[in-house]
């Protein structure tokens, strides 16, 4: 990985990357025993039915990707914790440098700075260690320029290790469920390829939310307190989460709004993957059921570990957001559904998601239907 300093101050760095991709891929467990020829297998089947997901989403959905889209990146689990590394940066080293030496940088020395850059890193690889090992797939919002300095606008990330893994632990067809994730996944690349101004607008909320925080050194030493209260909240069977230690009040406001566009994102993933699995995934009904009690089934240490990084939150995500895009698809078809894909003005809030008429009423009432009662199916 090529050197770049971040900012915080001209020649100051608060992370370290290099000891982020070193930790983590230190720490990473090791995936699944797969002989060579069954790993090519997987990684050749996982590229096809990636594209073969991306004509059943568009049919199903009615939604344009508005850019080509080949077959997906198929990665393991060092390749994983690379490319959000990366991920990492190209959203942060911006802020960093916009916010530059004055909140932190004016409290610490050089020295010390450089050491907490690397604890930093060494923090970050050690939660990408862990996240490496659990995730399937991902649509990556966020990746380096290119030589010239474009941006690109996304790429479509499988983890060949994790799905064998848990393709072999939930002891099921092994082709449909790769379909089925799959189409969770290409649903996400249609959802922000179809609609061009939904990238600029989470990466926006996100840079604000950063610059709205309060870090000087005394809010630093606060929060820390407040993340250290935090883990033994959990550990007594509390529902704190790190994510809300480290808010300001002036973020969470923020991050409502970012957490009801991931909600809805997430929900709409897990409802194609479901609504369109039958006809293509015969076993989609067994596969669901299994991954369902996994998901559910965690031993209690990882359950700690999940709260803390918020992936419990990110469970409630799917089935909210699923039972608002099903309730919404059923009373008036999928066509008025994508309206939420329209503009920042028309994507639901986090009240809208949990009252799905609230939003019916404020942007599909708001004019009038095509002819019929709006009662299609989703299909139609």
């Amino acid at each position: 990985m090529r050197r770049r300093r971040s900012g915080y101050g001209e020649g100051v760095t608060l992370i370290d990357w290099d000891v982020a991709v070193t930790t983590g891929t230190r720490l990473v467990r090791p995936g699944p025993q797969v002989d060579i020829a069954d790993a090519r297998q997987a990684v050749s089947q996982l590229r096809e039915l990636s594209v073969t997901a991306q004509g059943h989403v568009t049919e199903f959905t009615g939604m344009s990707p508005l850019e080509p889209a080949g077959p997906a990146v198929v990665v393991d689990r060092p390749g994983w914790i690379r490319a959000n590394v990366e991920g990492f940066r190209a959203v942060l080293e911006p802020i960093l440098d916009r916010l530059g030496s004055s909140r932190l940088g004016n409290a610490t020395g050089p020295v010390s700075t450089a050491v907490g850059s690397r604890v930093t890193g060494a923090q970050l690889g050690a939660v990408l260690s862990y996240l490496a090992g659990r995730v399937l797939g991902q649509y990556e919002l966020f990746l380096p320029p290119d030589p010239d300095g474009t941006a690109p606008t996304g790429r479509l990330t499988l983890v060949a290790p994790n799905i064998v893994q848990v393709e072999r632990e939930l002891e099921v067809d092994p082709r449909d469920f790769r379909l089925w994730v799959c189409l969770h996944e290409e649903t996400h690349r249609t959802q922000f390829t179809s609609n061009t101004w939904l990238r600029e607008y989470v990466q926006g909320q996100m840079q604000e939310m950063l610059l709205a925080s309060d870090m000087d050194a005394g809010a630093f030493l606060e929060r820390l307190r407040a993340a250290g209260d935090a883990v033994v909240d959990v550990m007594r069977g509390g529902n704190a989460n790190l994510i809300e230690a480290f808010q300001s009040p002036a973020q969470s406001e923020i991050l409502d709004r970012i957490t009801a566009v991931m909600t809805l994102a997430e929900g709409h993933g897990d409802y194609v993957m479901d609504a369109v699995g039958p006809s293509v995934v015969p076993s989609v009904a067994e596969i669901r059921r299994r991954f369902q009690r996994r998901r559910e089934g965690a031993n209690q240490v990882d359950r700690i570990i999940r709260q803390l990084l918020g992936i419990d939150l990110k469970m409630k995500q799917y089935e909210e957001g699923a039972a608002f895009v099903r309730t919404v698809v059923e009373q008036v078809g999928m066509a008025e559904f994508n309206r939420v894909w329209e503009s920042p003005s028309t994507l639901p809030t986090m009240d809208e998601i949990r009252d799905p008429q609230s939003w019916i009423s404020r942007v599909v009432r708001s004019r009038p239907l095509p002819e019929g009662d709006g009662q299609v199916s989703a299909g139609e």
